[in-house]
Order: C-alpha cells, then structure tokens, then sequence
C-alpha cells in the first residue's frame, strides 16, 4: 500500500543547471510538490528528496551534471535523488550509473514526479539505485505549462517547448522532442497571475519561441497582441527567437508595444553563410542584418543580445574572418560566445575540417573582445538619457539596483523600500569599479 503520508514535511531540494526553461520547469514542479505536503529544505538542512533538472547543451554540460550530482549525494546521503531534464533524456543509463542516483525521469516522465515519488514511498517500490522512467523523444507531444521568478520582480513565463529545427551541431530535438506550445487564454491567465502576486516583468521563454503556435493552430504574434493588453504587468521580455522567425510584423509590433521591451537576444551562430549552411541555420547573413537594421531604426536605444557559435567543424580560419568582419558591421549590444562542442547523434560529425582547441579558443578571445566593446559602446550611448528602472533589490553599500526597459543595469543611491516599483531614472555616469552598470538618479 502506497504510504500516502510521504509527502507531508518532508523536506526537498532542488538544482537547476542550463536555460532559464529548465529554470521555469524546476519552479513548476517544485510547487507541485509543495502542493502534496512538501517543504523546500533551509540551507545547511538535510533533504529527504533531491531533484537535479539537467542541461546537456555542451559535453562540459554534462560533465557538470555528473559533478553535481555526486556532490548532492555527499550532502544528502539519504535523501532519494530523482534527475530528470535533457541529460537524463539522452543518457538515461549514464545518468542511473551514478552513484546516489535513485530515479531517471525522461522527458514524457517528467510532468508526473509527483506520481513517482509517490510510489518511492512505498516500501519496496523502487529500491535501489538507478530506475529509469523514460519514453522515445519522438513521442512526447504534452506541453507542461510553468513559470518561475527571480525574487519578486522578474517571472520567466514557458510559452513553448521542443524544436522542428535539426540544427547539424544541436541535440536539444533529440532531448525536447517536436515544437508544441500552450494555448494563448492559459497563457495569458498565467500572466495575470503574475500580475495579482506582484510580479511586474514576464519573459517569454521557451526553446523556439518564435516557432509558437504549432500545436495550437495560433502565431507568436497573436500571443505578443494579446499578452500586451495584461494589466499590471509593467514590461515583457522576448527571449531568444531565431531571426527567419522574428518577423517584420513583430519588430514593428514591440516598437509600438505598450509593455514589450527594446530589448531582443537574437541566435546568429555564425557570420559566413557557408557555415551557416554547414549548420543547417535556416536563413542567410543578409536576412540577419535587415532585422537588426529595422530594430535599430524603429528602436534606436534596442538593446541586441547575440548568440555566436564558434569553432565548429567546416569553420575555416577564412570563414571566421567573414564572420568576425560582418558581426563587426552590426549595431548591436553585446555578444554571447560559445564553443562548439562535439556531440554525439549529430550530423556535424560529418563534417570535415576540425578546428583545434587552441585555434577555437583563440577565436573565442577575439569575439569576447569584440563583445566588449560593443557593450562599452552602447552603455556610453546610454549616458544623458531618462529611462524606466524595474528597481529589484539593494545591497550591503546602500545601494539599489535594476534594469532599464533596454537591458541597462543601473545603481541608484538607497532612497526607501521602492524594491518592485517601476520608476523614470536619469543615467549619469559609469560605475567606475564595474563597468557593465551605470549610476543614476531617480527624477
């Protein structure tokens, strides 16, 4: 008989490594797990359940999975350990062979831990080391609906899940199964949620967001439409969409907005259109430079966040030429860097011409240079001008921090308990001993 007291008081705790998704997932099924009883375990306090939710972007991803894994097993030698996430969906047995681990939920799994611990309190169901729940990626089609916050200020809103894209270097198809999303009135009843707890900035997040509507029959545009008419919420964020799906509709959409910020992160991987071809990137340089130049000449303060992907097989010191030179060409705000890192099941493998680990770090040295300047350049730009500060919290100096509507960091002078408000900010100077913040004054 399954012991239906398992859950009340005890005490669990949970990690979360990779995007800000997995972060909304974690957050969700945390608190289905409140829901039955359970407490999340203080710091410093032995936890009866452990939950890992996992990332497997990179093999150094994965490596950091195994290592905290094996460090929670030191910490909470009796709590049961459950991992789910894409490193458990692609190596589920990996996964149960490390010590400690006492259950592998699979992507399909994922949304009934509740179910599964459950059953873990009921003796002898699931003794041992290593039980693997897992299903076919490919026949995963539910859509788990979560949010989760940063304090009380910030919520990441899942608004979709999975990719249709078969990038050559990407495993997330394989780990996230095919492109589905949830409905516009659930989500849009999400956010006023938010709203009524005091939340007052949503990001939209997701693998594919611009890729929403697949399972619905709706667009991404009719979700932006309507999630801007949310009461209370003071400003949504778009995080990462591709740029064949940020449409010309959109961009003039959010220009025009009454709560959708000028801020945009926006996937490139690659400045030469034959590596881009190698990647399988559904668009050509050109396509990615006509939306930065409609942002920038309808949101002239935008901040552009952009991904860059760097060493992959087929990138020929001539092809990371062209890419660094066209990147150069761009106004945008700040670059994101990273590696290519083999993984097994992909097509790039394929793919002559392996660049060294010294010639890809090498590489990585010249953008991240290049990302700098670009951020010093626009926060100059930013000097003299009156913006909306989301104030979020203080520190030990007295001192208030938050973001602008476009993504600038800024410290304030410690004026009163005004955490959550939304506040009109002049911005001053730079922050001598930390360049990526701006001081300002409130007006």
């Amino acid at each position: 008989m399954i012991d239906t007291q398992f859950f009340e008081n005890k005490r669990v705790a949970f990690f979360t490594l990779g995007c800000k998704l997995n972060f909304a997932e974690t957050s969700y099924l945390v608190q289905a797990l409140h829901e039955e009883g359970m407490i999340t375990a203080a710091e410093g306090e032995q936890a009866d359940l452990c939950l890992v939710n996992t990332c497997s972007v990179t093999d150094v991803a994965d490596k950091k999975c195994r290592q905290l894994i094996r460090r929670i097993h030191r910490q909470h030698p009796k709590a049961k350990i459950v991992v789910t996430g894409c490193y458990a969906q692609l190596e589920p047995e990996e996964v149960a062979g490390i010590e400690g681990v006492d259950l592998v939920l699979g992507a399909g799994q994922k949304g009934d831990l509740v179910k599964y611990v459950r059953q873990m309190g009921h003796e002898g169901t699931m003794d041992g080391v290593g039980h693997i729940l897992h299903s076919p990626i490919g026949d995963v089609r539910t859509f788990a609906p979560s949010v989760s916050s940063e304090g009380r200020t910030r919520h990441f809103l899942k608004v979709q899940d999975g990719c249709d894209y078969h990038c050559s270097y990407c495993t997330i198809p394989m780990a996230r199964g095919r492109s589905r999303n949830g409905r516009i009135e659930d989500l849009v009843a999400q956010a006023k949620q938010v709203a009524e707890e005091g939340g007052r900035e949503i990001v939209l997040t997701g693998v594919n967001v611009g890729d929403f509507g697949r399972s619905t029959g709706e667009s991404f545009i009719d979700l932006v439409r309507a999630l801007d008419q949310v009461e209370g919420i003071d400003r949504f964020r778009i995080s990462s969409i591709e740029p064949n799906l940020i449409t010309d509709e959109v961009i003039d959409f959010v220009a025009h907005s009454r709560r959708f910020a000028p801020h945009f992160h926006i996937p490139l991987q690659s400045g030469s259109n034959a590596v881009l071809k190698l990647m399988r990137r559904r668009y050509k340089r050109e396509v990615f430079a006509h939306k930065i130049a409609m942002i920038k000449e309808l949101m002239p303060d935008a901040f552009i966040g952009v991904d860059v992907i760097v060493g992959t097989r087929g990138e020929t010191e001539e092809y990371f030429q062209e890419s660094y030179d066209f990147i150069n060409t761009l106004p945008i705000s700040q670059l994101h860097v990273f590696s290519y890192s083999e993984r097994p099941g992909t097509d790039a493998l394929k793919i002559d011409h392996v660049v060294s680990p010294q010639q890809k770090h090498e590489r990585s040295q010249r953008l991240l240079a290049l990302s700098n300047k670009l951020l010093d350049d626009f926060y100059e730009s930013q000097l003299g001008t009156t913006r909306k500060l989301l104030i979020e919290h203080s520190d030990a100096d007295d001192y208030l921090y938050g973001f602008t509507e476009n993504y600038v960091r800024v410290r304030i002078p410690f004026v009163g308990h005004v955490q959550g408000e939304v506040r009109p900010v002049f911005l001053s100077t730079r922050v001598e001993d930390d360049p990526q913040v701006i001081a300002g004054r409130l007006l």
